[in-house]
Order: C-alpha cells, then structure tokens, then sequence
C-alpha cells in the first residue's frame, strides 16, 4: 500500500544501483571460481616437494591440486554460512552503511593483494594456504555484504530483489568472459590472471561509488522512512514536501514509533510465514554448490582430441554457460513471476532438481573409479548444464523475490535477512556434500 503513493523511480536509478551493488557482491567470488587453473598450476609440486602422489588409476597431480577445488568450495561456504547468521542478529545493531561500505572496502583491499600476489613468487604450500585465508575473508565480509543487501531490497517492492540477483548471475558471467579472453589472448596465464584480478577491482570501486550515491534517491528515501528508517534532517524536510495527505504521512511516522517500541520482531514468526521459500532456496543451492565446480569442472571433452576444443571446454562450456544461463534464469523473474508465491509448483520444481546430481556424475568425470560413464559425449554435458544452470537462476529468484513479500512490510528486512541465511545454508551443506559427490563418482 506504500508503493501506491511512492515517487517514481526516475531512470530506473535505484535498480541499476541494486544491480551494480549485486555485480560487487559476487564478482570476487566467482573470479575465484573462474581462475581454478591459475590457482592450480601454482599448487604444481616442484622437485624438492614430494607430495606428488600417483594414484590407482594414473592421477598425477599433487594432493593440493587434486583438493583445491573441494577446498576452495569449503572455505567459502562455511564463512558465509556463519556470517551471514551473525548478520542476521547483529543487522539492527550495526550501522547499514558500515556493514555495506566496511565489507566492500575489505574485499577490495584483498583482492588488490590477489593481484600483487600473482607477481610475487611462493610455494605451493604457502600458496595454497594464503589463498584459502583470502577466500575466507572475502566471504566472511561478502556474507555480512549480500545479507544487508538482500534485507535492503526486502523492504522495497519485491522487483528489487531481481537487480540483486541479476547482477550477481551477470557477475559469473563477466568472470567467466575474461577468463576465455585471457585464454584466447594467448598471453601467459599469472599474466591474464593479474589484469581479471585488477578488472575485479574496478568493480568493487563502482559498487561503493553506487551505494554512495543511494540515499540521495527519493525513491529510496521513501521506503525507508515508510519502514521506519529515519533519513538525515534535510532529506526528512524533503520527504515531507512530497507527501501532501496528512493521513499517509503519519503512517510512516506512527510505524516507525511502533518500530523503536517494540524492537523484538519474532524471527520464529517470520520464519513459519517464509519456511516454504526459505528451505526451497537452501536446497536449489544445496544441489547446485554439491555439483559446481567440484564434479562439473572434472569432466573431460571427447570430441577434441588434442584441438583447441580441449583448453576451452571447461571454461566455455562448465564456467561460461553455466553463468550465462544462470543470468539469463535470475534476469526472468523482472517480466516473468511463475509460479506464483503460493504455488506448490515452486517447491516441485525446487525437488525435481536434484536429478541433475545423477546426471552429472554419469558424465565423461575424470578421474572415475566406481561409476560408469553413461554420457560420455560433450553435447551431454552442454544440455545438462542449459537445464541445471537456469533453473538455478530462475528458481532461487523467485524464492528470494517471494520471501520478504509474504510478511507484513515492518518485517520485511529481517525475512530478507533469514531468506540470505538460508540461500548460504544451502552453500554451505551443497560445499559440504560436494566431497562425497566426488568420491561416488
């Protein structure tokens, strides 16, 4: 009923500040996931190492390399899972814009040393573990960044979550293109790796510009007064020009007395309102991270035999085309909502994903020691990874559109913030089944 007498979102700026901030949020991340064979070849045993184990079945690659991937997974999910609950308690408690602005400003300060790192000689060992600390941190921070977000966008109207979703999924995509320029480009790999690296700097720099620049949009400012935030003196002034009906100007003033009375919104009562989107998210996520990267990545062509097709199918056809459907799915749900919130087609199709993990596993996998091989041929794998990638997208948009939109706007935030909890639940048990996922195979 606010959304009824709110300005227009001129130029569609606050959405394409949501989108910008959801391009910052994951870009990091998945310039981590689009650079495993950077990572890889520096984890290669040098001759006075010997941690180089050849297997049964003729894997020559040190333990390091053959565990990054499972690792990396890992060290990612776990701090987002635990940051992203802490930020669900401590979001009231913590300023808005040090949260958002502290996150960012960390995760661009590691990246820079990403970037300086990939000049300065280390060991495979040392190297390995100063990259699983920065994965760390970089997640840590971007658990409390996308939370605050996704509890931001939760008390504006629910096509704001969209931007957020969309620019995290053009996020993947954007990683993944530089990396298959980098390849393409034919220049030396920490080469390429430290101009993505920079690239992914000057992203994270555009985000804070981005959220600099939000609070001085009406439309913004309109919701969180609405919801009981209140705006600096002179945007109050401002606001309270726009809104000439005494009756729908005092709402939001007797709301946010209501607000700071009663500060115990009941995270219990929220959660039954929401459960249904909640779990749904946390499972669409759970099948997703169990698969991608630790079994897709290990597929090999059998097509190329020796072509250029052999450098480029991961890239294209496990990184690239998974983010471009992924984007494609998330970027949907700005003209197309079905089904609807209370569908229980959501939660079947939600369900119905978990054949992907099968699927997958019975793909070219190498090195295999206990499963057959029942989809050898690369065109397998590309249909696969269309259906896997999309509804990953499309699926979790809707739940995360939905779950703030079933409560009362007053909870609106914290839905938002226990939706983004759940989103890194599902991270986190999908990093944790993706060891298990492996092995089977």
């Amino acid at each position: 009923m606010t959304a009824l007498n709110a300005p227009r979102d001129k130029y569609n700026a606050v959405w394409i500040i949501f989108f910008i901030l959801g391009l910052g949020t994951l870009l990091p991340w998945n310039f981590f996931m689009t650079a495993t064979m950077y990572f890889t070849s520096r984890l290669k045993d040098t001759p006075s190492t010997q941690t180089n184990e050849t297997s049964a079945d003729g894997d020559t690659r040190s333990v390091l390399e053959s565990k990054f991937n499972n690792v990396m997974t890992l060290c990612a999910m776990v701090p987002l899972l635990v940051f992203t609950c802490l930020n669900s308690f401590l979001h009231q408690r913590i300023p808005q814009k040090l949260r958002i602005i502290g996150s960012l400003v960390v995760i661009l300060v590691v990246f820079l040393l990403t970037a300086v790192l990939v000049k300065i000689d280390v060991g495979p060992l040392s190297f390995f573990t100063i990259t699983m600390i920065k994965i760390i941190c970089i997640n840590s921070f971007g658990a409390i960044l996308q939370s605050s977000l996704f509890g931001l966008a939760g008390i504006l109207p629910a096509s704001y979550t969209t931007p957020i979703m969309s620019g995290q999924g053009l996020a993947g995509t954007f990683a993944a293109f530089s990396m298959i320029c980098a390849l393409a480009s034919g220049s030396a790999l920490q080469d390429s790796a430290f101009g993505y690296f920079i690239t992914a700097c000057a992203v994270i720099l555009l985000a804070i510009l981005a959220y600099i620049v939000l609070p001085r949009m009406e439309f913004f400012q309109y919701f969180m007064e609405s919801n009981g935030s209140r705006p600096a003196t002179d945007e109050e002034n401002k606001m309270d020009l726009l809104k000439k009906d005494s009756t729908e100007e005092k709402r939001p003033v007797v709301s946010l007395t209501e607000e700071e009375a009663k500060p115990t919104v009941s995270v219990v009562n929220i959660f039954k309102q929401i459960w249904v989107m909640a779990l749904s998210v946390c499972f669409i996520f759970t099948v997703t991270i169990g698969t991608f990267p630790a079994v897709t990545v290990e597929v090999e062509t059998t097509v190329a035999n020796g072509g250029a097709w052999e450098t480029y199918f991961i890239p294209v056809s496990c990184f690239l085309l998974f983010n471009l459907m992924d984007w494609a799915g998330r970027s949907l749900t700005a003209v197309c909502m079905w089904p609807g919130k209370d569908s229980m087609w959501l939660p079947v199709l939600v369900g119905l994903r978990i054949v992907f993990i099968p699927l997958f596993m019975l793909c070219n996998v190498q090195p295999r020691n206990l499963l057959p091989v029942l989809f050898a041929h690369d065109a397998w794998y590309i249909i696969f990874m269309i259906f896997f990638a999309f509804s990953n997208g499309y699926l979790a948009s809707l739940c995360m559109c939905f779950g703030p939109k079933k409560v009362p706007q007053h909870e609106a935030e914290t839905a938002g913030a226990i939706m983004a909890f759940f989103l890194s639940l599902g991270l986190a048990l999908g990093a944790g089944v993706s060891f298990a996922f492996r092995a089977l195979v």
